[in-house]
């Protein structure tokens, strides 16, 4: 009878006594728990400890209590890969077959619920590291380092970006221009839709054109112009028939804009799957995206510089910084568990952190270097109802002229119905209307609905955004 001995059938008889003790209509007496019936002595131990590794029968068992904790859903347990501090701790796509002959690996105990404090002290002696040396060399050797105002420090000190590829992108809106930026903080591909369709006139424009000074630096001086041209350093419209480099030039100092112009319209916008792929009316992620865009499309009246009581229009100008930060930072994955805990009563504040996580974890260190790349910082209108994120872009010496609302289209139709009045670009919209064409899922369309509602009311109440709520409107 020595295979009795074995350990995983010790386990196993330690698993089926603790689940008796568990669902028997009658809780065991003390006495049993600690009588061996078949020899009549008392056991050392009548349970096996179960603080050695993570249980699944405790854990099962405190779920269908009932009374769900935070603790539950900050803890997993199967053996770990890769980083557990990763998005949703666990990266299948890197897991391997075992082998059969090899020792099986005890289950791994894995919480991210760790205090608050040592988590930010992480946090903070990450980001003074940083991720890739290799990155930071070439942005070093390639990247021209921003100007800085005398008697300021350098922004965000070590971070650096490079636009790595831009390229023309027809929309419903008019043309944009996609650049794709590395940086030296993170291993992600942020974007900057950059719209000014006046450089692709080729007379010269009242204001200067929107490019990036590392795309058009000098990346090797073996570089050549169908090099520059692939990876976007062009001006004018590329085709077959029109193929122009750009040069190393600061376009701000060669051409000042005239003071009747206003700033830039710019957004900072965080990446939405749910929101801008598929649609979701959890959120107006989706909505947002294309109205900023539509409203930076805009064309803008101006005095003539020749004759100021005569206006003239030139296209619109702006920018998008789109960051790759989805679900206020903790990812797509904590992003659809927290759907969950909100259908559950909780909203968006609360499931975050639930799950572990701050409320808000995104950072705009990257967008403020992305904007001063592209000669945005030195004055631009900011569409956003967030004091947070004007706050982090002033800390980012981005200096905002002014505040542009965004208020969900749904809203603004029940201030038109309310108060009258043409509200611009808005308008009611009936379940046959076909929809309009837009940049997302929604497109020129309205989010609506009881989540929606639930979800901005959590933002201004909670949050602090600076948006009339909508029983003020109604």
């Amino acid at each position: 009878m020595a295979h009795l001995h074995d350990p995983c059938i010790e386990d196993s008889l330690a698993d089926l006594a603790l689940l008796d003790a568990l669902t028997a209509p009658v809780q065991p007496s003390p006495a049993a728990l600690t009588l061996d019936l078949s020899k009549g002595l008392k056991k050392q131990h009548a349970y096996k400890r179960r603080d050695a590794d993570l249980d699944p029968l405790l854990l099962a068992a405190a779920a269908s209590y009932g009374h769900v904790t935070r603790n539950h859903y900050t803890h997993d347990f199967f053996p770990a890969v890769g980083d557990p501090r990763a998005e949703g701790a666990y990266d299948w796509t890197k897991w391997q077959p075992e082998d059969p002959t090899a020792r099986r690996p005890r289950l791994k105990y894995v919480s991210r619920q760790g205090p608050r404090s040592h988590r930010e002290r992480k946090e903070n002696s990450t980001e003074e590291q940083p991720r890739c040396a290799d990155k930071v060399t070439s942005l070093s050797s390639s990247t021209p380092t921003p100007a800085v105002p005398a008697g300021l420090l350098p922004p965000s000190s070590g971070l650096e970006v490079k636009c790595m590829a831009r390229t023309r992108v027809p929309t419903p809106h008019g043309p944009v221009f996609l650049h794709l930026y590395h940086n030296s903080r993170d291993n992600k591909e942020h974007l900057a839709i950059v719209v000014d369709p006046a450089q692709l006139e080729p007379e010269a424009q009242l204001a200067p054109p929107i490019r990036s000074q590392s795309l058009d630096a000098v990346w090797s001086e073996a570089e050549t112009e169908v090099d520059r041209i692939t990876r976007g350093a062009y001006v004018g419209r590329l085709s077959q028939k029109s193929q122009k480099a750009s040069r190393p030039v600061d376009y701000r100092a060669e051409q000042a804009s005239l003071d009747t112009i206003p700033s830039p319209l710019i957004r900072i916008h965080s990446e939405c799957f749910t929101g801008e792929t598929i649609g979701s009316m959890r959120c107006d992620c989706g909505e947002q995206l294309d109205e900023a865009i539509r409203q930076i499309a805009q064309p803008i009246t101006v005095p003539s510089p020749s004759n100021p009581s005569q206006m003239i229009t030139i296209p619109g100008r702006g920018a998008v910084v789109y960051l790759r930060q989805e679900g206020r930072g903790i990812g797509l994955l904590s992003k659809i568990r927290a759907y969950n805990l909100q259908d559950l009563g909780h909203d968006t504040v609360t499931a975050n952190l639930m799950l572990g996580h701050k409320a808000d974890e995104r950072g705009y260190a990257i967008a403020g270097a992305i904007l001063r790349d592209l000669g945005l910082s030195e004055g631009v209108r900011l569409l956003t109802n967030n004091p947070d994120k004007m706050h982090a872009l002033e800390e980012e010496n981005i200096r905002i002229v002014e505040r542009v609302p965004m208020v969900p289209r749904s809203w603004q139709r029940i201030q038109h119905a309310k108060l009258g009045g043409d509200v611009v670009g808005v308008r009611a919209h009936d379940g046959e209307e076909e929809r309009e064409r837009g940049v997302t899922m929604i497109g020129q369309g309205e989010v609506h609905g009881e989540d929606l509602d639930k979800y901005l009311r959590t933002k201004v109440l909670r949050m602090g955004h600076m948006l009339p709520l909508l029983a003020d409107l109604q």
